[in-house]
């Protein structure tokens, strides 16, 4: 198994290049599924998640073929709608495969998203949005049966207990395409990721407005074609960059930005001390020595996202006082907390919110990363720490960040990755 090897202390410098968002690519790698005819995305990213949901498709009598960037998708084969739990619980965005399969094929069996359970868990707002198409639902075997010779259109309210639903608007979008008569989707979730989405479906026919809004409105057509589409910027690996520099005391150029996707984050960060400023397309990062305190709460997008509030943690460890971050969207979302105190921070936890006092210095140590942004928050940490910080697990890193490890040295970390069997024979050594 693979970790991370820091020793912290060195300022970022340089310039780096964001990818295409892996949150926008995994629903139109699903949309694909549609398509009659071939679809060609580009500016894919090389992730773990694509390479899972790239399995998953060929299973489903897709062919997927990846060069330099790009990722060529085309349907042979319609027979299989069985999105079995072991390709599944890889990846709970798997489930977006549901509402593709259902309006193509008039039938899906999709395994359950591991650990979750119908109730009160967002994925019961995927299964109430398409029975409002017409579709019939069961449970069998831990899998979601969903069958419909032809969806019509409908008004659905996709609000939950924590907001919308990326997924689940993704889901009832996709399937709406292809239903009978419009479909108008209330409390959809406004994400970029779901615009683009949308900016896709509609390049291969189909008729969607208000994308981008709290109200969808999509008018069903008979079939989709496929067509060429280039992926929006990755937001969340371009916050995490844009706050590498930071934690740094660092100045780099992050190209490929697109900044109006970020102001929530960009603002927060300033009102902290750090300067993100516009640069062509893409933005300059440098960062005052003393660094304040603040408070931030995760909200639907337009808010601060909560794929980013590990990584501001970081951040706000070396603050000069006390900040306080609140969850919203995923309350118990603060694995990493544990860790950044192995690290010397100083954080309290009370619910759906911690209070950082902000300390002069982290000190390096053995960590293990618990989720994606939690492991970008450690090797963050990492960065700045005295000493030297081994990331276990960054298996999880590698879900939603391409050679992250290299990147980063190339902007002047030292960081570098090893495998347990290699660490341990260089020590006996």
């Amino acid at each position: 198994m693979d970790k991370f090897v820091i020793n912290g202390g060195s300022r970022l410098k340089g310039g780096v290049r964001i990818n295409g968002s892996k949150n926008a690519a995994l629903p139109i790698m699903a949309a694909a599924l549609m398509a009659e005819g071939a679809v060609a995305i580009q500016d894919v990213p090389d992730l773990a998640d694509i390479k899972h949901l790239s399995d998953l498709l060929g299973e489903l009598g897709m062919d997927a073929t990846r060069s330099d960037g790009r990722l060529d998708l085309k349907v042979r084969d319609e027979s299989n709608s069985h999105a079995r739990y072991d390709l599944v619980r890889k990846m709970r965005a798997s489930i977006c495969v549901l509402g593709p399969l259902l309006a193509r094929r008039g039938k899906a069996r999709v395994a359950m998203p591991g650990g979750c359970a119908i109730g009160s868990r967002p994925v019961d707002l995927h299964i109430r949005g398409l029975k409002a198409l017409g579709a019939h639902i069961e449970l069998d075997s831990g899998d979601i049966v969903a069958t419909a010779k032809r969806l019509k259109g409908a008004e659905i309210f996709l609000g939950g207990p924590f907001g919308s639903t990326v997924l689940g608007t993704a889901n009832v979008m996709m399937a709406a395409c292809l239903a009978e008569g419009k479909t108008v989707i209330e409390s959809a979730a406004c994400e970029p990721e779901l615009t683009d989405l949308a900016e896709f479906l509609n390049e291969m026919g189909a008729k969607i407005t208000g994308a981008g809004t709290p109200r969808v409105a999509i008018e069903g057509v008979k079939k989709l074609a496929g067509r060429p589409h280039r992926l929006i910027p990755d937001r969340i690996e371009a916050g995490t960059f844009i706050m590498a520099g930071a934690i740094t005391n660092g100045e780099i150029t992050i190209a490929n930005v697109r900044l109006d996707h970020l102001m929530a984050v960009a603002d927060k960060l300033r009102e902290v001390g750090v300067m993100v400023e516009p640069a062509g397309q893409g933005v300059v990062v440098s960062c005052a020595r003393r660094l304040e305190p603040t408070d931030v709460t995760t909200q639907p997008y337009p808010g601060f996202p909560t794929d980013l509030q590990a990584q501001l943690m970081a951040i706000l460890c070396l603050a000069d006082g006390n900040s306080i971050v609140t969850d919203k969207i995923f309350p118990d979302r603060f694995m990493h907390v544990a860790e950044l105190l192995r690290m010397g921070a100083t954080i309290h936890k009370e619910g759906a919110t911690a209070i950082i006092t902000g300390i002069r210095r982290l000190i390096g140590a053995p960590v293990m990363a618990s989720d994606l942004r939690a492991s970008a928050a450690l090797v963050l940490a990492g960065l700045v720490a005295k000493g030297t910080t081994t990331v276990a697990r960054v298996y999880h890193i590698d879900r939603g960040y391409d050679r992250i490890e290299q990147r980063l040295a190339a902007l002047g970390a030292d960081i570098k990755r090893v495998n347990d069997s290699d660490a341990a024979k260089a020590a006996s050594e």
